[in-house]
């Protein structure tokens, strides 16, 4: 099984994918694990893309989509897998069918996660991490035992500053814009399953099974 995660920021990609790919039996891809392994490997593409990263530059497309095809053509992908963070452009997307094709492959579902925008906020902006240990906690869902000071060591407790609502909001604005026709395009081609993120973790989960082992 071919599936592709979507959902903003905070919806709960990470956490919801290990469980699928435990579930399901294949590998979890992000472009991020797919950069690593190619720069780890030194292959021709994977050192094109460390130039890159080297000089703080994002990745052109064509050096991403390469290595995003590389990983998808291993071994571990005969039986599925579990693609996260790809594409994030209708271009890209396009590039992904053809790659696809030449590997005589296909998608067959797109997991959406829904999640309100406030309550994105809310996951988002709660977030606090211990200085001295790194230890995360959350003000609403994982708040420590006295505010401010890490439970594990004592160490006190900070925000990120790309936590803030404002660059929070940012984020969130521009996911939005640029993944709507991507949700529109896998509409149109009847991949798109929309999962209702906002409920708990486990039952987010079961749903998701349920509606790829419901498609099977």
């Amino acid at each position: 099984m071919n599936i592709l995660f979507m959902g903003p920021p905070g919806a709960g990609k990470g956490t919801q994918a290990e469980r699928i790919v435990g579930e399901f039996g294949i590998p979890h891809i992000s472009t991020g694990d797919a950069f690593r392994l190619a720069m780890k490997q030194g292959t021709p593409l994977g050192l094109k893309a460390k130039e890159f990263v080297d000089q703080g530059k994002l990745v052109p497309d064509e050096i991403t989509n390469g290595i995003v095809k590389e990983r998808l053509a291993q071994d571990d992908c005969n039986k599925g897998f579990l693609l996260d963070g790809f594409p994030r452009t209708l271009q890209q997307a396009e590039a992904l069918d053809v790659m696809l094709t030449e590997l005589n492959r296909g998608i067959d579902h797109v997991v959406n996660l829904k999640v309100d925008r406030g309550l994105l906020l809310a996951r988002l902006t709660g977030r606090r991490i211990c200085k001295a240990c790194g230890s995360t906690y959350h003000v609403m869902f994982n708040p420590p035992k006295q505010e401010g000071v890490c439970d594990k060591c004592g160490g006190e407790l900070y925000q990120r500053s790309d936590d803030t609502e404002e660059k929070v909001g940012t984020r969130l604005d521009e996911y939005i814009s640029k993944t709507a026709p991507l949700l529109d395009y896998y509409s149109g081609k009847g991949l798109l399953r929309e999962v209702d993120g906002e409920k708990e973790i486990d039952t987010v989960t079961a749903e998701i099974v349920s509606c790829l082992r419901g498609s099977l």
